[in-house]
């Protein structure tokens, strides 16, 4: 089922609102903010002065955005932008590319350069103090990542290296080593977006080969669910229930029907809840 009827350049960082009932996404190189509501099916945008790669609701109400100039504090209604913190000053040729919040209301965020190539991203953690660090590097294409509930391992990769990595979140907020969790075959395309269901099973986007896979909690492959567009970016569980999952894509260098759509898949079980920016 394709959702929405919007086509993206580049389809990222879909985000289950249940306060809205709806789910969020961007256009990273469109440089937009889509929002499609699970009551109705309508479908609103918001044009952003830059490449935007992800919104993360807020406690106290409102968004927070990773612009290509860093974290900013966003409201839609009116439309107002209000920056926080650029950990990459002067570094013109990077952008944000997807980010997760966590059960203590922590933002982990990744940069990579605009052109795909290059090891000049790094993943940066916001806390809510809004203090931010750089926590690892170097990334060519950082995403991800999927964090654990309990706040203590996330799943994360550099897609240029179609590895999915294991690393453990030190009580400090610092990381552990990159582990080698998964690694993706021949045909399998490369790892993309990420997140996990409420049975600890592994949900990974494949750009490149046109669908979304589940691997269970030791990484083997359990299922996979076709889609009809081959540069798939990322997923989120929906719904009042969290049972419903939405997927992105990208059109960028692609002539297909499809290709940048909002899909709707039949997950077969359920998310976790949607974590929130504490500050």
């Amino acid at each position: 089922m394709v959702s929405g009827g919007v086509r993206s350049i580049l389809g990222e960082g879909p985000l289950w609102s249940a306060p809205d009932n709806a789910v969020f996404w961007v256009d990273i190189l469109g440089k937009r903010l889509n929002r499609l509501s699970l009551e109705d099916d309508t479908v609103a945008g918001w044009d952003m002065p830059e490449a935007i790669g992800w919104v993360i609701e807020r406690e106290r109400g409102g968004l927070i955005a990773g612009f290509a100039s860093g974290f900013a504090e966003l409201d839609l209604d009116p439309l107002a932008i209000r920056p926080i913190v650029d950990p990459e000053i002067g570094v013109v040729e990077n952008r944000m590319n997807d980010a997760k919040a966590d059960c203590f209301g922590r933002i982990w965020a990744g940069t990579m350069p605009f052109s795909c190539s290059g090891e000049t991203g790094a993943f940066y953690r916001l806390d809510p103090d809004r203090s931010c660090t750089r926590v690892d590097a170097p990334y060519t294409i950082p995403n991800g990542p999927a964090i654990a509930p309990d706040g203590a391992t996330m799943f994360h990769t550099d897609t240029a290296l179609r590895t999915i990595f294991r690393i453990a979140i030190r009580d400090d907020g610092g990381l552990g080593a990159r582990t080698p969790h998964i690694v993706f075959e021949a045909g399998w395309g490369s790892p993309d977006g990420m997140t996990l269901d409420a049975n600890g099973h592994l949900w990974v986007a494949h750009w490149g080969a046109g669908r979304v896979s589940r691997f269970d909690p030791a990484g083997s492959l359990e299922r996979s669910i076709a889609l009809p567009a081959s540069q798939i970016t990322s997923m989120t569980f929906a719904g009042p229930d969290l049972d419903r999952m939405f997927v992105t894509s990208a059109a960028d260098g692609v002539d297909e029907q499809h290709g940048g759509a909002l899909f709707e898949v039949d997950p077969g079980c359920r998310g976790l809840p949607t974590h929130k920016f504490g500050g």
